[in-house]
């Protein structure tokens, strides 16, 4: 009868411990869900703040776009200046928690903006935006189609680089039309 009452004792303390490690499982379990499930709302938010923000940017670079057609079109500097501000406008208007998406996008734009500035007349302000994008999108650069390089190319014709140091434009990557063009200046200019 002992022997008997002990081992119910034992069935009931062995079912006890695993009903409490059931419960336990379970509490755990409906917490970590409601994290996750947290976790997946505020995601969920910052992605869709992300993708409003971007569709945002595309509106406001479209319109931008269309203006640096009409300006191409007319060849008029002041639709090139209102373009380039408009696409400076787009990139502004981006938080910076948006800074790490479409990087490539946003740099052609960018550097449309510069290019326009410059094709508009204000080359204050293309050094200005060519110092910006270094620092936006440092480590990187564009190319155009003969593979050259987009900030060295802007940063001889909007004359930031040192002429003299440059060996004739040896070191740069820019088009070769570029460096024959500039070394008939510098040879005009010198003699």
């Amino acid at each position: 009868m002992i022997a008997s009452i002990y081992r119910q004792k034992r069935r009931l303390s062995g079912m006890a411990a695993i009903g409490i490690t059931v419960l336990t499982l379970a509490a755990c379990n409906t917490s970590l869900m409601n994290q996750q499930a947290d976790g997946g709302i505020e995601f969920r938010e910052d992605r869709h703040a992300e993708i409003s923000a971007l569709r945002e940017y595309r509106d406001c670079r479209d319109e931008a776009l269309a203006l640096d057609n009409k300006a191409r079109q007319a060849g008029s500097p002041a639709r090139y200046l209102a373009s380039a501000r408009m696409l400076e406008g787009c990139e502004a208007a981006l938080g910076p928690e948006v800074a790490r998406i479409a990087v490539e996008e946003r740099m052609r734009a960018y550097a449309l903006s510069i290019q326009n500035h410059f094709r508009g007349g204000d080359v204050a302000a293309a050094r200005n935006n060519l110092g910006k994008f270094k620092t936006a999108f440092a480590g990187k650069d564009l190319y155009y189609a003969d593979g050259s390089s987009f900030t060295d190319t802007m940063t001889l014709v909007l004359g930031d680089a040192d002429d003299s140091a440059l060996g004739e434009f040896s070191i740069v990557n820019v088009s070769p039309e570029l460096k024959a063009e500039l070394r008939r200046v510098r040879y005009w200019q010198t003699n």
